[in-house]
């Protein structure tokens, strides 16, 4: 199977990880996707981020009904701080029946020399590139195994929905309903 990669604190998940995987799942040909619940890094003070184990919880009851996507927890079991190439190593040796491509947005792409071992991730899996607002890429200057898909953008951000918590605002339109509810009835974000 092809599956694409795409990683994130979704700290909260919201409409827009799961539209824009979706549009992934056709624009890259994957055959799922999975999106990565990334563990707190130790060395970042991260108050307003959610444990681990709720992150996760609110991808899966997110993503519940959506076939082809999927909540992930494998960084989970990694070494600390979880780095993108030590991921994808692990994945191709433990799911070696798969091809793993890494989905990353042009901010990401635009810092993408700063990763560790970028180099080596560069030659060793394919790279799909999904717009973001003020992060042009110029496709021509791409490497060969490195693309562009032309998904929408989508304006949800997660610290906007955190703050919107905080101020006692509507969140229904930014995130699915269930997720909603668990963060409502659970008093998350508060």
């Amino acid at each position: 199977m092809r599956i694409g990669i795409y990683g994130g604190s979704f700290n909260p998940i919201h409409k827009a990880h799961v539209r824009l995987a979706k549009a992934l799942l056709r624009e890259a040909a994957l055959d799922e996707v999975w999106l990565m619940v990334s563990p707190q890094n130790p060395l970042k003070s991260q108050a307003d981020l959610l444990d681990d184990g709720q992150r996760l919880r609110l991808a899966r009851v997110a993503l519940q009904n959506e076939r082809r996507l999927v909540a992930c927890d494998y960084e989970f079991r990694l070494p600390r701080p979880s780095y993108t190439f030590d991921t994808m190593e692990a994945l191709s040796a433990d799911y070696p029946q798969h091809q793993f491509t890494l989905l990353i947005g042009g901010d990401n792409w635009e810092r993408f020399p700063q990763w560790y071992r970028h180099d080596e991730l560069l030659q060793r899996y394919p790279i799909v590139i999904y717009p973001r607002e003020d992060s042009p890429i110029d496709e021509a200057a791409l490497p060969p195994n490195v693309r562009l898909v032309h998904t929408p953008l989508i304006n949800i951000s997660s610290t906007d929905i955190r703050r919107r918590i905080r101020e006692g605002r509507s969140i229904a339109r930014l995130v699915p309903r269930a997720v909603a509810d668990i963060i409502l009835q659970e008093g998350l974000y508060r």
